[in-house]
């Protein structure tokens, strides 16, 4: 079985309604969308093209390639058709792997059982032919397989990716309530922002906003920062195939860069966990950080994008304090950034309206389970006022 050569079906995760971003990216790449979903894409590849989708994408999740779809209406069905692939051509005996599931089925009550069905699929197959049996568990730091199982229709495949590529693996220190790499990532895109222009995040909490835009500007991927995956721990996998992409993306990435990328927080706290996080995606030097009420953060002459992330507070008995800095925000974006586009992503409309301004675009987005919006507010050319000290 030789997965790293052959083309099969691919799908492609991600959060929902980052679909859009990501069907960008994987175009951008110069692959052929067969299909868009609402979390994610299709397409057609080899393994060997998952280890370039690995690395380059910032708005996936897992990037799953097609084993074998079968029809099974029981866990006995789904057993059989499994202990029928040639596992011991995907993982050594003396490996370890994990297992995924997405399951709708009426003979299944949890998701465990069913994945315990592949699991001993995948032992009783390998052990009859090898006389031993891999581990299995948990962990997703080995080779993973994933079960899509609708009804009497399933899929098996192999998680290419193993842990989530949506964390970007820069960010050993989260702050609080800090946005998901890939979300940060979607949001930046659908500005439209140019990536050669000024950017700045107010209330810049982790840092996240500021490290993905720095990263964007300077062409550098997820791929910089990780060196384990799923596909490593398949059967066939050549580490040069892996050292090349990998040596495409430094021989891409652009060092320096001639315009500002300014986060500014209130808290110190805040401000060196951006830092720290800025400096392991090794781009802290393309960063101006200040420690400062959002109201004085620096607006360059010109043009660019300026997004804040602020908190939500409850979609139910809005704070008083919330309502005054949603207010400030669209006093500070009206005053101090003309000639800019503004955006503010909220997952609380109540608070949305106190900014005052009469959004252009209201972008669809989740913060986890939360139902969220990007606000997009053009402001016109004018002079600006010295930043207000409160």
């Amino acid at each position: 079985m030789q997965v790293f050569q052959t083309e099969s079906k691919i799908i492609i995760t991600c959060n929902k309604r980052l679909s859009p971003y990501l069907q960008q990216e994987v175009e951008a790449l110069g692959f052929e969308i067969k299909r868009s979903f609402s979390t994610g894409v299709e397409l057609l590849g080899t393994v060997n093209d998952c280890i370039a989708l690995n690395l380059n994408l910032r708005c996936a999740s897992q990037i799953l390639y097609l084993l074998k779809s079968f029809t099974a209406a029981d866990p006995q069905q789904l057993y059989d058709n499994l202990v029928t692939v040639e596992w011991e051509n995907l993982i050594d005996f003396s490996g370890y792997f994990s297992i995924t599931s997405n399951v709708n089925n009426e003979h299944i009550r949890t998701p465990l059982f069913a994945n315990v069905k592949v699991k001993d699929a995948i032992v009783d197959r390998i052990k009859s032919i090898k006389g031993i049996r891999p581990d299995s568990g948990a962990d997703q730091n080995k080779a993973v397989f994933h079960l899509y199982w609708q009804e009497d229709k399933a899929d098996m495949f192999i998680d290419t990716s193993g842990e989530t590529i949506a964390k970007h693996s820069y960010r050993k220190i989260p702050g609080k309530a800090p946005m998901l790499e890939a979300l940060a990532a979607s949001t930046i895109m659908a500005t439209g922002w140019d990536r050669k222009s000024t950017f700045i995040n107010p209330m810049c909490g982790s840092g996240t906003l500021a490290i993905e835009a720095a990263l964007m500007a300077t062409e550098k991927t997820p791929g910089f920062f990780r060196m384990n995956y799923g596909f490593m721990h398949i059967m066939g996998y050549d580490e040069q195939v892996f050292f090349n992409q990998r040596r495409i993306l430094k021989d891409k990435a652009v060092k320096q860069i001639d315009f500002k990328i300014i986060a500014t927080d209130i808290s110190d706290d805040a401000v060196d966990i951006a830092r720290k996080n800025a400096n392991t995606a090794g781009v802290e030097h393309l960063i101006e950080f200040a420690v400062c009420d959002f109201a004085e953060t620096e607006v360059p002459e010109g043009a660019g994008v300026v997004m804040f992330n602020p908190e939500y507070g409850e979609r139910l008995g809005v704070h008083t304090k919330l309502e005054i800095t949603y207010k400030r925000i669209g006093d500070f974006l009206k005053q101090n950034c003309r000639g800019y586009k503004g955006y503010v992503f909220t997952g609380n409309p109540d608070l949305a309206k106190k900014i005052g301004l009469s959004a252009k675009r209201r972008i669809e987005f989740y913060n986890g389970k939360l139902d969220c919006r990007l606000l997009e507010y053009e402001l016109y050319d004018g002079s600006k006022r010295e930043p207000k000290v409160d």
